[in-house]
């Protein structure tokens, strides 16, 4: 990879939860950044529905949602991200969904809990086509 293949990190909005930006290089990549301990629903769905517009107008492939500095989980929001959301994405062409979980153990017990709950009651939901990954860095999420 040469210099000019080095991805670029380019800010496009900044919420009250949450920030926005486009990874510029190869293939676009769209990164969510959780800057808040917890994301209210309300706010949390329309964050989401923000990136729904990115990905259609960049022709995203992967998303990299980094929640390192959330520490209140809800299973509220994440069966709606995993029902709804990723379903609309999937017909986008959202297909990688990467993962950067805080360093808080019960929060990712809280998260593989949650992710069995959703799985039992949604066995045929169209998120089991996507692809979703784990990562422990921000550098590790754009490679994989």
């Amino acid at each position: 990879m040469s210099d000019n293949d080095t991805p670029t990190l380019e800010t496009i909005k900044e919420l009250k939860h949450a920030s926005i930006s486009l990874i510029k290089g190869e293939k676009s990549i769209l990164l969510v950044t959780a800057e808040t301990r917890y994301i209210p629903i309300n706010h949390f769905k329309n964050v989401f529905n923000e990136i729904g517009q990115l990905v259609e107008k960049y022709s995203v492939k992967k998303l990299i949602f980094d929640k390192r500095k959330l520490n209140v989980f809800h299973q509220p929001s994440m069966e709606w991200y995993f029902v709804e959301w990723k379903s609309q994405m999937l017909d986008l062409g959202l297909t990688r969904h990467v993962k950067i979980l805080p360093i808080d153990e019960v929060f990712r017990q809280s998260v593989k809990i949650g992710r069995r709950k959703i799985d039992e009651s949604f066995p045929n939901g169209r998120f089991h086509q996507l692809e979703i990954l784990y990562a422990e860095s921000l550098e590790e999420a754009i490679l994989l």
